[in-house]
């Protein structure tokens, strides 16, 4: 089994990646998260962004596989396979898409909770995509919540009512404006009754027996290793394991099963929402690369943070997800800039010190390394020989760095607009 991982703060092309590469296993997988990601994908000139259905989708012969580590709004769900089969008529994902009964489900109060404590005073506001995720997880944890293989049972209906009663009596005696609730619960039915028409099982057992007949898998990570809700950037990161071991635990795979690990991550870094973020550019030129690379979310449309380069955090990132190769995209945003510059670590005091952002002292300052930039119409670039030379040095600079060869470049935001290095 392969992986594919986002190494910065989510948004480092992944959708992009997976896309190029799945039509070489006979599985892609989703391993974590739910409708918060957005892996934004460009065929025939027409752009869609995936939610919860894994990358591979368009592939024929690929099957697709939503893991036990997810958490699933039927709702929006529902939405995102009508969307797609608008997009491309081809398209039967009631045939190639597999869901696992493990994984939980998204209720409608969840989001709402969701948008009640991003408002509240009380709680701390960390910008949430409020699609419900965090509330999924944490009454997953508590033990308070249904699954995927729940919808099959009797006492299905009562079992969620009994939670959305509770839920929304709480937001309402907490002063919350709510919707119908009798339009809530049918709309959340109506989509769990849609969602049985795929084929929801023991994806562990499939996937595990898949792994046994020879099959390659291709593990793909929602959000990406600075938000892992262990080794990120607490409070403000998400709700599940983004990183490698959140592959296994979240499909059900040993990790001695675990082949190549893709990592991506951009020239330069950007975030969305509240956290630490040390390099952030708040001049024109952050302004100036956020038009350039386009850099809005792909599920909220919210403006994205811009800055440099953080090789700790970036490091930190390969060392803990045991990398294999990197993937570098959005060099071509960068050309034209006379020089670039990479934070190759902290001062505290005068000192260089040892740390990442993810627990960054609070007056720590990034120290950056200015390299030359490079200029090139990436349009016309077809080769790796053909490189500027200066960007092939930031590629040596990066490899050196990090321990970890660069095995592929993007070079622009279409499908084909990648490069292989090695």
């Amino acid at each position: 089994m392969d992986i594919v991982l986002g190494l910065q703060w989510g948004d480092e092309g992944k959708g992009k990646f997976i896309d190029l590469i799945s039509e070489n296993y006979d599985i892609a997988a989703r391993f974590n998260g739910g409708a918060n990601a957005g892996h934004s994908i460009k065929r025939n000139d027409k752009r869609i962004t995936l939610k919860m259905i894994p990358s591979g989708i368009f592939m024929e012969g690929v099957q697709n596989i939503i893991g036990t580590g997810t958490v699933l709004d039927p709702v929006s769900f529902k939405k995102e396979i009508l969307n797609l089969q608008v997009f491309d008529e081809s398209i039967q994902p009631a045939k190639n898409l597999i869901i696992s009964k493990k994984a939980h489900f998204v209720l409608p109060t969840h989001k709402l909770l969701d948008v009640y404590m991003e408002e509240n005073p009380a709680y701390t506001t960390i910008g949430t995509t409020k699609n419900g995720i965090a509330q999924a997880y944490s009454n997953k944890i508590l033990r308070q919540n249904v699954r995927i293989g729940d919808m099959y049972s009797l006492d299905f209906k009562e079992r969620v009512e009994h939670i959305l009663v509770r839920d929304y009596q709480f937001l309402a005696d907490g002063g919350m404006k709510l919707p119908d609730f009798e339009t809530l619960c049918e709309e959340f039915f109506d989509a769990v009754e849609f969602l049985k028409q795929f084929n929801c099982t023991e994806t562990e057992l499939f996937l595990n027996k898949a792994l046994v007949e020879g099959k390659t898998i291709l593990a793909e990570g929602s959000q990406a290793a600075m938000l892992d809700i262990d080794h990120g950037t607490y409070p403000y990161v998400t709700s599940s394991s983004t990183t490698a071991s959140g592959a296994c635990s979240g499909l059900g795979v040993s990790p001695k099963k675990i082949g190549e690990i893709f990592g991506i991550a951009k020239a330069y870094c950007t975030r969305v929402g509240n956290g630490e973020f040390p390099t952030e550019l708040f001049d024109e030129l952050g302004d100036e690369l956020r038009i350039k690379g386009n850099e809005f979310g792909s599920n909220t449309g919210r403006p994205r943070r811009i800055g440099w380069l953080d090789l700790p955090a970036l490091r930190y990132a390969v060392m803990i997800n045991g990398v294999t190769q990197l993937v570098l995209t959005k060099a071509d945003v960068l050309s034209g800039l006379k020089s670039v510059a990479v934070c190759t670590h902290y001062e505290l005091k005068g000192g260089a010190i040892e740390t990442t952002a993810a627990v960054l002292p609070e007056n720590a300052k990034p120290v950056l390394k200015w390299l030359d930039g490079w200029n090139a119409d990436f349009s016309a670039i077809s080769d790796v020989s053909i490189l500027p030379k200066e960007l092939t040095d930031f590629l040596s600079f990066l490899e050196a760095e990090l321990g970890v060869p660069v095995g592929y470049l993007s070079i622009g935001p279409g499908r084909e607009e990648i490069l292989k290095m090695k």
